[in-house]
């Protein structure tokens, strides 16, 4: 089985950066691509950013493109999210994802195993 667990959430005033990791542990073979999702209050979970196992493949929602950047250190077992000229709609509980296939996954049913959550929360 695998878990994963999110860090580097926090407080970051508009235009600031900040870097997200999500360490996986337990059968890290099965992990194939990886992503993260959002929600803030109110609204559903929508997608972020997606990579595949090798990080040579990385996929982007339009409102982050130009901003994120996702990236993985498998020797790790850990995935990233920088990101950058962080706006107060950018406030939500971020979430990373595994699954055991690979291909351009932008869904949350395409997943299989769920962090926690962190709370990044961007002010003006």
């Amino acid at each position: 089985q695998v878990q994963l667990v999110e860090s580097g959430g926090g407080l970051v005033q508009a235009g600031g950066s900040l870097r997200l990791s999500c360490a996986a542990s337990g059968d890290t073979f099965r992990i194939y691509d990886m992503g993260w999702f959002r929600q803030a209050p109110g609204k559903e979970r929508e997608f972020v950013a997606t990579i595949n196992w090798s990080g040579a493949s990385t996929y982007y929602a339009d409102s982050v493109k130009g901003r994120f950047t996702i990236s993985r250190d498998n020797a790790k077992n850990t995935i990233y999210l920088q990101m950058n000229s962080l706006k107060p709609e950018d406030t939500a509980v971020y979430c990373c994802a595994a699954r055991d296939t690979t291909g351009v996954a932008t869904t949350s049913r395409q997943y299989d195993v769920w962090g926690q959550g962190t709370q990044v929360t961007v002010s003006s």
